[in-house]
């Protein structure tokens, strides 16, 4: 006679091992913070931290819980206070006076991210640094193409800026980029704050600004003026690696290897084409740092007729002597964006004024988190600018 299998009732799990029960809207909730964003400031300042503050009042969002200092003996260190598993990072990070200090706090605190499991690390880095040394120079190197695989290997995997200073900058990096314009805010401000404006001529301190002027005159139906001269010119033919290896006298030519003798360039004197004689002059550039060129072009417009002299550019660096210089100078007023922390240098100079820009990129932040298109932001903007 075969054998019953005997049926034993289903084990039951103790209470204390049992999964509590949770309702929709608590699963939900859980969902979206695991699957939710977080704000960071790598900046180990106070005064570096105020960008960060207004874009995360803009957000309804609070900044994320960390600590960046600097040791005693030099070395940078990041702490992250909370947990960041599987969410979407951004990091503010603004450039002060202290370059390498504040790219070694991007870095580590990417890298710190990155351990702690984040889903994404966004690099919010209005002014992007080394921008200036982003082509060969002599025996130099491109420090520009270096920063971008280093934020790399770091574990960014997206990066928000404005206003690059060389477009194909973007090309050095292998994650998106995000080139915001800071222009839209630029052209407000002259139709707002400067008094007939309409009666103003938009300059290019030297035919490589040309371009960025001329899309400010288009957008206000204003003239065009460009200052070009030899005392305008900051970047020397000379240095773009072409003459390398240098020449050597008594060098000897293989025969029947005749190259044709390249001409000398021989830079004119400083003119300015364009009339702008009883006219505001607007001079609009990408960066304002060593303020001795935008002072030489004042005098030259002055002399030229322009009644009164503005300056607009995306990136307030004003290193050094700037805010003097610029307070003894014809220049009447000088108008940056707050991508790069200048309280210290306003204090200094009264013609100094501000535009936020913290609107576009808190806008940017809530995009790229919901996996939105990003095109109204550039809606208008085209390759020159």
């Amino acid at each position: 006679m075969p054998k019953k299998l005997l049926l034993l009732p289903p084990l039951s799990v103790s209470s204390a091992f049992r999964a509590p029960r949770t309702s929709p809207a608590a699963r939900l909730a859980m969902n979206a913070a695991r699957t939710g964003y977080r704000v960071f400031s790598a900046n180990s300042t106070a005064a570096c931290t105020e960008l960060a503050k207004r874009i995360t009042e803009r957000l309804g969002a609070e900044l994320g819980k960390s600590v960046v200092y600097q040791e005693t003996n030099g070395e940078t260190r990041v702490e992250i206070k909370e947990s960041v598993r599987g969410q979407d990072i951004f990091i503010i990070q603004t450039i002060p006076r202290d370059v390498n200090t504040a790219v070694m706090e991007l870095l580590i605190m990417a890298y710190a991210l990155k351990t702690a499991c984040a889903r994404n690390i966004i690099g919010v880095i209005p002014y992007f640094p080394y921008s200036k040394q982003s082509k060969m120079r002599k025996r130099g190197s491109i420090v520009c193409k270096l920063l971008a695989s280093m934020l790399a290997k770091a574990g960014l995997t997206h990066i928000i800026t404005m206003d690059l200073h060389q477009k194909e900058i973007q090309g050095f990096f292998s994650f998106p980029v995000d080139n915001l314009r800071a222009s839209p805010f630029l052209l407000q401000y002259i139709q707002e704050e400067i008094p007939n404006y309409r009666n103003a001529v938009i300059v290019a301190k030297s035919p490589d600004a040309a371009k960025r002027a001329q899309s400010y005159a288009e957008r206000l139906r204003l003239g065009l003026a460009v200052i070009h001269g030899e005392a305008q010119c900051t970047e020397l033919d000379m240095d773009d690696g072409r003459h390398s290896p240098p020449t050597v006298k008594n060098a000897t030519v293989h025969p029947g290897l005749e190259l044709p003798l390249m001409m000398a360039k021989e830079k004119p004197p400083i003119t300015v084409v364009g009339d702008v004689g009883g006219s505001i002059a607007i001079i609009v550039d990408d960066i304002i740092d060593d303020v001795e060129s935008f002072v030489a072009a004042a005098e030259i417009l002055k002399e030229r007729g322009a009644y009164k002299i503005y300056v607009m550019a995306t990136h307030g660096i004003l290193s050094a002597e700037a805010p003097r210089l610029i307070e003894e100078s014809s220049i009447d007023e000088v108008v940056v964006t707050n991508t790069v922390p200048h309280e210290v240098q306003k204090l200094q100079c009264p013609k100094i004024k501000t535009v936020d820009i913290s609107l576009i990129l808190s806008e940017a932040i809530r995009r790229i988190h919901n996996g939105e298109s990003m095109a109204y932001l550039f809606r208008n903007i085209t390759v020159d600018d």
